[in-house]
């Protein structure tokens, strides 16, 4: 028996208002769903089971399957299948068959279609999470007790100096890593961040100051364009100085002492961008669509020995995607990147609004 497509006069037979409203109902679910009657007739189908009409490609491979689960159902059986879709785009589908009886008689079957792509991503995305955090702070716990163990059994006073001075450096990097989980999960748990309106030239100015001992002792010059005074943007301050410092202490890890790395500001009619470029060693190609994951180095050597977590860009996205905004990256191996960070833009208007209310708060104090 193979389950057939009915008429249009069989899936819409004359019905009673409730049962009309059922099948209205069926028809919107956001699952695939297809009900047959005992002889396999389909009497009715939901909008997204549409796309297994007929269907080609990686579709057609679900279709076949929802057709020999349907059989099977028909017969009594109830049954279960995942099928991967390799696309593109890839897919995760879940398909789940069940007999419809009723007073010990088969009725007819329905098979729902349900899209776990996202589901399936998100635990992957979790398992990859907790095993880099793993790993992560297994390095410097295990350096540190290595290291405690080493001074206890006594020695040389100089040699001991050396120890202990690298016990405050793996200290100092398991800080900064815990420091960079807490700033991830409390930018993940905010479904809004708190905006003020906020002047580009304080978001610049404060994010290159935060960078410029690490410039100096590099060896690298911070060069920033002017700025509008005018140009402002709503926002957690506090987040997008966090973007921007990031993303300049990233370009000078990946920069050689005496370049030169440069803040730009555009605008656009609803958006500015904050560019960081570098003169470094660039990104390799296959690297570009990775570069936001959380823990994913590209030079993971040059990373750790610079003192890089490897969460720092992923900060930089998601504070961007709570703003409204993105970031995207620009490389060329051997010549240097170029992040740009992008978030909407706060009216003219509204900034004269805000200097006029500051410069009256201004008299009020005085």
């Amino acid at each position: 028996m193979t389950p057939r497509r009915a008429e249009q006069s069989e899936l819409n037979p004359p019905v009673d208002g409730g049962l009309q409203r059922l099948v209205a109902a069926v028809r919107l679910l956001p699952d695939a769903v297809v009900v047959v009657d005992d002889a396999g007739v389909e009497v009715m189908r939901s909008i997204a089971a549409d796309r297994f009409l007929e269907a080609r490609h990686t579709d057609a491979i679900a279709a076949a399957a929802l057709e020999e689960m349907l059989i099977d159902a028909c017969r009594g059986e109830s049954s279960t299948r995942e099928l991967q879709l390799y696309g593109p785009p890839r897919e995760v589908l879940s398909i789940t068959a069940h007999p419809l009886v009723e007073a010990g008689q088969i009725l007819g079957a329905m098979v729902v279609i349900r899209d776990m792509t996202d589901a399936r991503r998100t635990d992957e995305v979790r398992r990859d999470f907790v095993a880099n955090v793993s790993h992560e702070l297994k390095t410097p716990v295990g350096a540190l007790g290595l290291l405690a163990d080493t001074i206890s059994a006594g020695g040389d006073e100089a040699v001991t100096m050396q120890l202990a001075d690298r016990i405050a450096r793996e200290a100092e990097r398991l800080a900064k890593i815990i420091d960079d989980l807490l700033d991830l999960s409390i930018i993940e748990s905010q479904e809004m961040p708190e905006r003020d309106l906020v002047p580009l030239t304080l978001i610049i100015d404060q994010s290159v100051e935060r960078s410029r001992p690490g410039a100096e002792a590099l060896g690298i010059k911070l060069v920033s364009s002017p700025i509008s005074a005018t140009l402002a943007a709503r926002c957690d301050r506090r987040q997008v100085v966090m973007a921007i410092t990031n993303l300049i202490d990233n370009a000078m890890k990946y920069s050689e002492r005496g370049s030169t790395v440069e803040i730009n500001t555009s605008t656009t009619s609803n958006l500015v961008e904050i560019a960081v470029c570098d003169e470094g060693i660039g990104i390799p190609s296959r690297d570009l669509e990775r570069i936001f994951e959380r823990f994913y180095r590209v030079d993971r050597a040059r990373s750790r020995s610079t003192g890089g977590t490897g969460l720092g860009l992923s900060i930089v996205r998601h504070i961007a995607q709570a703003h409204g905004g993105e970031v995207a990256v620009e490389s060329t191996e051997g010549i240097g990147s170029k992040f740009r960070f992008r978030i909407p833009i706060e009216s003219a208007g509204a900034m004269r609004m805000f200097e006029e209310a500051s410069t009256n708060l201004g008299d009020l104090h005085g």
